[in-house]
């Protein structure tokens, strides 16, 4: 049936490839004629047309254009990526043609590997800086493994900025908009001497927050970021060069506001104790806190690219050195009431990487790049969750009294529970990851011409991914340490039924035990670590039909190392413990870490990490280029074994391996310039993504919880059926070199579902952006702007709200943004 709607789709897309369908943009300085993109897709230069990969291509002067504000932003002109902030301003997700993974949780790599500059960056938080002189962004789509390596099986996003030139030159803009937005950057270049030239640029990005904390009289999800970088270009001569890039940003800012979906039982309660919740408004920009959240960032880092030309050969050798620093704190009730006192995290994180490739340009028909790539990455978290001053209050209201009130009787019952007040301020979770991965991939293409206008091509990676966690947590909350059923034993209810909650009245209380006593490793019996390898590879036929349109059909696989889980979830492998009380009986089954003596008292299982993800992808396409009008056109099966999907609970993750995950797809896009000064673009995607077995997977339940679901033969959330942009620029030109410029965008998805277990809380997204600049032949030019002109309002993402069982949280999208800009060019 795969094979058969695969083949049906390819049919119609040859069919269609007469018809309209969108460029992807064209680079203002890489341009060797109206019609020719330069790209890099393939780690070599060549045209879009030329290149036989799906892949879309946005430039500095669309981004432009479009007042793409950050990179949240270019998913208007990109339908078939996705990008979401979530939890913090260090956690920007992406996926592409639905395939995505990664979160606030560091262990957990994501499936969309980007690059900037040509250098890896392998968590959110040092993809996310505002880039000033840019120009070009390029979305390669599917597994692109075989050239960048263990974690890119979804995807690349390569980011490009411009080198620095051999004449002076420069740019400064500054913008601003509504919530008080203030946007400035501003760029110089020149040259020192005749083989020596340097670029220094920096950026500003301020906004008000658009969420009104009512219980603080304070704004939230605002913006406060800046960053500087610099580059050296020596070119001592024509076949060597060396590019040199520092740069270094920081974000300092209160985000990120969470909504009420559903309002649940323990509402009533939080209210009693005087906190507030702007109740079941999925849409508000009112919120209720009893402290800021705070999330502060430093990035930086150095990188050196080194390009050599010796006879038919190129020689490319990329060095860096990244660095993350990060801490914040959120009031995860979400609360007026003081709930969840803390909840605090720190990370570090230092990235090297060293790539070395040679890249062949013989005359025959045999051409090949060959590369090694190393990686190693040290991670740091600290962590910790307590409980605020209204907690014990709290918990007492649901229990009847019963939760400070049983404390003498079960003390009584079990004098080893420590002397203190059930869940007293300041009790709670601490939590320490120390992780370190290594890994080397050796890749390798070559390109054979069958004929003139028929080549193939065969490329493949191998790589080595190892990895070591020690997790050190800890947890103070007395309550949830203690065993009920041994409780219940002891007080007399027969020992067979001790584990049933109809006869053992203690157990009614398990739902407060929040915060139950972590196992940590390495232990005897967990290692704490991972060590994986894997050959990725491509084979690909292209066709050149005419100097106009090209074919061409790929089969490629991608591989993504295991993830480890180094969050408050990460649990034992049901393999190795069997979950129960020592005192219930039958008691429960033997496993390696309870005869190793090292059960704890409430462990639970899950995972402690997800095995590696390996993806195949059957693809054709075709690309046109003529004067006034040029397409392109993918029709792909996507599968993804072992895809490691993960679910937010609230304050962690649940992490596990889906056994297959698929999506079957087509991607349409296409320019029109009908006249020279007026173009058109339009896109769509389609997508059909579903579980073809995940019989382990989680899923928000009924009573809003996150619990074991079979997933298998089910939609996969939050990936839109049809995804659709239509966009115009016209540009009307004046005497003395002045124009006038108009442009707008409309980004349409299609209605679905948000969450794996909620199938009435869905997603539609209409958004409609626009500008309108006056350029002036002096370099000065004016815009007017402005984004989601329509205001539409959806939700982006739904979890179950932090110690309240039984309602929901989320986020929102941002809300209309206009305002005006000034740029001067020189």
């Amino acid at each position: 049936m795969r094979i058969t709607k695969f083949l049906a789709a390819t049919a119609l897309g040859s069919v269609i490839s007469v018809a309209p369908a969108i460029a992807q943009g064209v680079q203002d300085d890489e341009v060797v004629n109206d019609n020719i993109i330069i790209v890099t897709a393939s780690k070599r230069e060549s045209t879009l047309q030329e290149t036989p990969i799906a892949v879309s291509v946005t430039s500095a002067a669309q981004i432009e254009e479009a007042q793409v504000r950050d990179l949240l932003d270019l998913q208007t002109l990109v339908p078939s990526l996705r990008v979401n902030q979530l939890q913090t301003s260090a956690n920007t997700n992406f996926s592409i043609r639905g395939f995505g993974n990664g979160a606030n949780n560091p262990g957990i790599e994501p499936s969309v590997g980007v690059f900037i500059d040509g250098v890896y960056r392998s968590r959110s938080a040092a993809q996310i800086g505002d880039l000033p002189n840019l120009q070009r962004v390029e979305v390669l789509r599917g597994p692109q493994s075989t050239l960048f390596g263990k974690n890119a099986s979804a995807g690349i996003i390569s980011i490009v900025t411009r080198k620095p030139q051999f004449e002076f030159g420069g740019s400064a803009e500054l913008s601003y908009g509504n919530f008080n937005a203030i946007v400035a950057k501003a760029d110089i270049t020149g040259p020192i001497n005749d083989s020596l030239a340097f670029s220094l640029s920096g950026n500003f990005n301020k906004r008000d927050g658009y969420v009104r904390d009512l219980a603080l009289n304070e704004d939230a999800n605002e913006r406060n970021r800046w960053g500087v970088r610099g580059q050296l270009l020596f070119e001592p001569d024509d076949d060597l060069s060396f590019r040199f890039i520092g740069d270094y940003d920081k974000i300092d800012e209160d985000c990120c506001s969470v909504v009420n979906i559903v309002d649940g039982p323990t509402g009533g309660a939080v209210r009693f104790l005087g906190g507030q919740i702007d109740s079941n408004n999925p849409f508000s920009r009112i919120s209720f806190l009893n402290f800021n959240s705070t999330n502060e960032i430093e990035n930086y880092g150095v990188s050196l690219q080194t390009d050599y030309s010796t006879g038919p050969f190129d020689i490319t050798a990329i060095t860096a050195y990244r660095a993350v620093r990060s801490s914040g704190n959120q009031d995860s009730d979400f609360t007026s009431a003081d709930l969840i006192g803390v909840n605090r995290g720190e990370q570090a994180i230092d990235t090297y990487t060293a790539e070395l490739r040679l890249t062949s340009d013989f005359d025959g028909p045999l051409n090949f790049l060959l590369g090694g790539l190393y990686f190693k990455e040290d991670i740091q978290t600290n962590g910790s969750l307590l409980f605020g001053a209204d907690f014990q209050g709290y918990a007492d209201l649901l229990s009847g009294g019963n939760y400070t009130g049983l404390g003498p009787t079960l003390r009584a019952l079990i004098p080893t529970i420590p002397a203190g007040a059930f869940g007293a301020e300041g009790q709670g979770r601490f939590t320490s990851y120390d992780y370190g991965n290594t890994a080397f991939s050796i890749f390798g293409q070559l390109d054979f011409e069958i004929t003139e206008d028929l080549i193939f091509t065969a490329g493949g990676n191998y790589t080595q991914d190892r990895k070591n966690v020690a997790q050190n947590n800890v947890s103070t909350d007395v309550f949830s340490g203690i065993d009920l059923v041994q409780a219940g034993v002891l007080a007399g209810v027969p020992a067979v039924v001790a584990a049933d909650p109809n006869f053992n009245p203690f157990l009614g209380l398990q739902a407060l035990q929040f915060i139950p006593p972590y196992l940590n490793f390495p232990n005897a019996v967990e290692d704490g670590r991972t060590r994986d390898k894997d050959f990725s590879y491509t084979l690909r036929l292209a066709y050149n039909f005419s100097e106009n349109i090209s074919a061409y059909a790929s089969y490629s696989t991608g591989f993504k190392a295991s993830s480890f889980n180094l969050g408050t979830d990460s649990r034992p492998f049901p393999a190795d413990f069997i979950p129960g009380s020592p005192f219930q009986s039958p008691p429960p089954a033997a496993s390696p870490i309870r005869d190793a003596g090292l059960a704890v008292n409430n462990l639970s299982i899950g995972t402690r990490f997800a095995d590696p993800e390996n993806a195949e992808v059957y693809e054709v396409g075709i690309k046109g280029q003529f004067e006034g009008l040029a397409f392109n056109i993918a029709v792909f099966d996507q599968i993804l074994t072992d895809f490691q999907g993960n679910i937010f609970t609230g304050t962690g993750f649940v992490l596990g391996n889906a056994d297959e995950r698929s999506t079957f797809g087509i991607e349409i896009d296409s320019t029109i310039t009908p006249v020279p000064n007026l173009v058109f673009t339009a896109a769509l995607t389609y997508l059909d993504s579903k579980y073809d077995s995940f019989p382990g997977g989680s899923a928000i339940n009924a009573g809003f919880g996150v619990t074991p679901t079979d997933l298998s033969g089910g939609q996969v959330a939050g990936v839109p059926e049809y995804a659709v942009t239509v966009g115009g620029t016209y540009t009307h030109e004046f005497g003395n070199d002045n124009e006038l410029i108009f442009h707008a965008d409309y980004l349409m998805e299609s209605n679905t579902q948000v969450a794996e277990g909620l199938p009435t809380i869905r997603r539609a997204v209409e958004a409609l952006n626009a500008s309108l600049t006056f350029a002036m032949g002096n370099g000065v030019s004016v815009t007017a702007w402005g984004r989601n002109l329509t205001n539409d309002v959806y939700t982006t993402t739904v979890f179950p709200s932090v110690a309240q069982g039984g309602s929901l949280s989320g986020y929102r999208n941002q809300p209309r943004t206009y305002g005006g800009a000034v740029k001067f060019k020189f």
